[in-house]
């Protein structure tokens, strides 16, 4: 029998991951499906079917589909999805009662059948503050097993959504980014971005995820541009580099006396050439 893999996703724009899709032929991009996770049973959605090249090497420790989804299973998945919103709520006002500070409850995930219920949270400071009262108090009031689980800010803002700092109305965490790649000052510095905290920052404090999106093209271009302060030919005689723009390809030289001008990058050679 010829192997099948397919990519799941769990959240509309979330990791891609992989199951051993096999025994089920028929499943198409598109199709919902009922697989188990270290976390208990999930409906996802099949993103990805991956073709014989891909499949090499993935193939060992592939959890199997178990099947495909039915109405009843979504039904029940979007009756967990409304219970969710009042778990948070509930999370919520038990962090007053319970004195627990700089915790802030972010989502809640029930398992396909409800016997397990995962809480989203961030926490700011004290991360020795003692969340077992609040398990508890969650357990008791929903009978249902639960875990706590802390997430970053660049999580908690890709979950939370809303306007990006550049104005978007989806944030690029929400609206296509599946996983998050470090950023660095590095990458600002290449591309000419000023370094103030407001220009570099996202809405979640930390920097902006868009820095790397321009990166490779800013690096890869730089590579056929001249350096600062170097001293280059020019048609108009020698002068030092003072500026570089690789959108626009260009370069602005200081010629002394002629003032200050800007050239196409194909039209500025080494010294003495």
């Amino acid at each position: 029998m010829t192997e099948k893999i397919v990519g799941i996703r769990f959240q509309k724009v979330g990791k891609v991951y992989h199951f051993d899709a096999t025994q089920f032929s028929d499943i198409v991009v598109g199709d919902h499906v009922i697989v188990d996770t270290s976390r208990g049973q999930q409906l996802g959605t099949v993103v990805q079917i991956l073709t014989d090249a891909q499949v090499i090497g993935k193939q060992d420790d592939l959890k199997p589909v178990l099947r495909t989804a039915t109405p009843r299973d979504l039904v029940s998945r979007q009756a967990w999805e409304e219970k969710e919103v009042e778990v948070i709520e509930y999370c919520r006002q038990q962090l007053g009662e319970l004195k627990l500070p700089g915790v802030k409850i972010i989502a809640a995930e029930f398992t396909l059948n409800g016997d397990r219920l995962t809480v989203l949270h961030t926490l700011d400071g004290n991360d020795k503050l003692d969340m077992i009262p609040l398990r508890k108090a969650v357990q008791e009031e929903y009978r249902t097993k639960v875990s706590l689980r802390k997430i970053g800010p660049r999580d908690a803002a890709k979950i939370i959504g809303g306007l990006g700092a550049c104005g978007l109305e989806t944030r690029c965490c929400t609206m296509h980014m599946t996983e998050f790649i470090p950023i660095s000052i590095k990458m600002a510095k290449v591309q000419n971005v000023s370094l103030a905290p407001s220009e570099i920052t996202g809405m979640c404090g930390r920097l902006r995820c868009c820095l790397q999106h321009e990166y490779e093209f800013y690096t890869e271009a730089r590579k056929r541009m001249p350096k600062l302060k170097r001293v280059v030919a020019t048609p108009l005689g020698e002068g030092k580099v003072i500026q570089v723009n690789p959108l626009t390809d260009t370069v602005k030289i200081d010629l002394g006396e002629q003032g200050r001008k800007e050239f196409p990058n194909d039209e500025i050679k080494p010294r003495g050439q």
